[in-house]
């Protein structure tokens, strides 16, 4: 039998080594060659490289969720922890880029595309939003111009890199785990300015307690924007500028189409479930860690649980009818989502009473609720020919979705 043979024309390795290090030299020495998207990746190659991609937005997730505490407490500082630790992230990413670019290996033309928009778009962000803040001082919310470039420009990498693995991995264990990994980051990363409501709550009521999580020139800071004192008015500003209809539409209704991404693409049963329940899990854990630190906290999604249950239930109701999967996943998750959130509400007032003066969860305006099962039953429905356009066609070792 023939053994492979790398494109450095050496024969592939009998025995890969587990070193990280070792590995990345056995790559370079193997496949360093320029080539156009799409070569042939040996299956050890692949998985190193997506490895790594894991690892790369493993950082930027700590150094976000860091960044996005810290800017509660203090003001903007360009070379702050959080900051840096996610610079390694990105770091790792622009490596990674530029090997899909030059060796065309575990890519086709149009991961490799996305991977390389979202690394441009987050490169330019980076700089401007630094730009902004020297120009126009703090940044009050997540939901900037700026800031919503990084969210993009991530996603977009995220996308190449879904989209990459979906059409290199072969099918199996490892395929269907890391694509849930990727799901994962992409659902975080799109959820990530919700938390500036779920910050601004909590820094709300420290403030109205008398111990107000931010430094005084930072609340000081933010009052001089507006022309105020340091007042509730000035500090609803600066925690809670967001309107109480975007929480709910966000992170019920775009987190639901992603997790019917991640189910659809995945093509397991509980997927959604099982990517919901990461994240949340991430964010119970991270949150001690930061409260022992010191530093401030926020309420934790746990109503997101049954946003991705209530998918998962949809997809296995509906079997392959695309209609009928669409408009009982918009019935199941408006319900699921909207009710897990209200009683995620209440468990402030049942657990500590009434005056105690903190939150479970964010203001919520509940009128958003027909708006949200609408619109999710007719992008989700919208979604299905797209998404079969976009994936692959289904191995045959593969359960089909008409039965799990």
């Amino acid at each position: 039998m023939t053994k492979a043979v790398s494109a450095s024309g050496e024969a592939e390795p009998d025995v890969i080594p587990k070193s990280p290090i070792a590995k990345t030299k056995l790559f370079f020495r193997l496949y360093w060659k320029r080539g156009a998207p799409g070569q042939p990746t040996a299956p050890w190659a692949l998985n190193f490289a997506y490895g790594m991609w894991l690892l790369a937005f493993a950082f930027k997730l700590i150094g976000s969720s860091w960044d996005m505490s810290w800017h509660f407490m203090w003001l903007r500082d360009d070379l702050a922890p959080p900051h840096l630790i996610n610079t390694v992230g990105t770091g790792i990413v622009v490596v990674l880029v530029a090997i899909h670019s030059y060796t065309g290996l575990g890519c086709d033309k149009r991961s490799l595309r996305l991977m390389q928009a979202g690394t441009v778009v987050f490169l330019i962000a980076g700089p401007l939003d630094v730009l902004n803040h020297r120009i126009n001082g703090l940044d009050l919310t997540a939901w900037s111009p700026s800031h919503l470039l990084l969210y993009i420009g991530t996603g977009i990498m995220l996308a190449g890199a879904i989209d990459g693995w979906l059409k290199t991995a072969p099918p199996g264990r490892m395929r269907s785990l890391v694509l849930t990994g990727l799901w994962f980051f992409f659902l975080e990363n799109t959820f990530f300015p919700n938390g500036q409501q779920e910050y601004g709550i909590l820094e709300l009521r420290s403030w109205e307690r008398g111990e107000p999580y931010a430094e005084p020139t930072l609340l000081e800071f933010a009052a001089e924007q507006i022309g105020r004192p340091v007042d509730r008015e000035a500090v609803v500003h600066f925690a809670m500028p967001i309107e109480d209809w975007v929480y709910p539409v966000w992170g019920i209704g775009v987190m639901a189409l992603i997790l019917a991404m991640a189910r659809h693409t995945v093509r397991k049963p509980w997927t959604a479930t099982t990517v919901a329940v990461a994240y949340v899990a991430y964010r119970a854990v991270i949150w001690p860690l930061l409260l022992g630190a010191g530093f401030p906290t926020s309420t934790v999604p746990f109503y997101l649980i049954f946003v991705g249950l209530a998918v998962d239930l949809a997809f296995r109701i509906g079997r392959e009818h695309r209609l009928l999967t669409a408009g009982i996943g918009g019935l199941l998750v408006t319900a699921f989502g909207y009710g897990a959130l209200w009683l995620q509400s209440q468990a402030r007032p049942l657990l500590l009473g009434e005056d105690a003066v903190t939150e479970s969860a964010p203001p919520v305006d509940y009128l958003t609720v027909p708006f949200v099962l609408v619109a999710v039953a007719l992008a989700w429905a919208l979604a299905g020919p797209i998404a079969r356009r976009l994936t692959p066609p289904k191995p045959a070792d593969l359960i089909p979705d008409a039965v799990v």
